[in-house]
């Protein structure tokens, strides 16, 4: 039996972490109301009662999961201000990937919360808020004192791509070293001087 089944919990907090357990043990598609009513000893109504539906329940865990996930690979980098900001970048690439390879099933989760979000309004205008604060967070991948907006847009875009190539094909999607020197390519080209 999944561990997702295992957990005994009941508030809303606590639905959030049985449904972000069961979207890591499930995915999104696979998860269930069930597993998640299982999971919190909760019933039904309680899902309705805080979240309305299965689909805004597991948007949430997702969002929170996607973005501790991404939080912690920006907390691990060198805080020092005079790190060298390529160092931080590759290092941040190379953690991603990692993050993408061992949290499958949230990622795709991620993935199939914005299918998702096609045919909901409500659901498309949280994703739209949660890719703000994302975009924010991203700005000191290069460097941890100064915030570069341009830098966690193209970042955030990058992940996407990044994201779609390695659930898809991993098995020739890029490297960091790959990234990181397509991206100092594409820099040298947009600027000659």
């Amino acid at each position: 039996m999944p561990g997702c089944y295992r957990a005994k919990v009941g508030t809303r907090d606590d639905l959030l972490a049985a449904a972000k357990q069961c979207l890591a043990e499930r995915g999104y598609a696979r998860t269930t109301v069930r597993d998640i009513v299982a999971a919190s000893g909760t019933n039904l109504a309680a899902i309705n009662y805080h979240f309305g539906t299965r689909d805004k329940l597991l948007s949430q865990a997702m969002m929170e999961s996607s973005a501790t996930a991404v939080q912690a690979i920006l907390d691990s980098l060198p805080a020092d201000d005079t790190a060298d900001p390529a160092v931080r970048i590759r290092a941040f690439l190379e953690q991603l990937i990692r993050s993408f390879t061992e949290e499958r099933l949230l990622w795709s989760a991620n993935i199939e919360s914005f299918v998702q979000a096609l045919h909901s309004p409500e659901l498309r205008a949280e994703l739209g808020t949660a890719q703000a604060r994302a975009r924010r967070a991203l700005s000191h991948v290069a460097d941890s004192a100064t915030p570069d907006p341009a830098i966690g847009a193209v970042v955030q875009t990058l992940i996407g791509g990044l994201l779609v190539q390695w659930l898809i094909d991993p098995a020739n999607a890029p490297s960091a070293e790959t990234i990181a020197a397509g991206l100092r390519a594409l820099a040298a080209a947009a600027d000659p001087d």
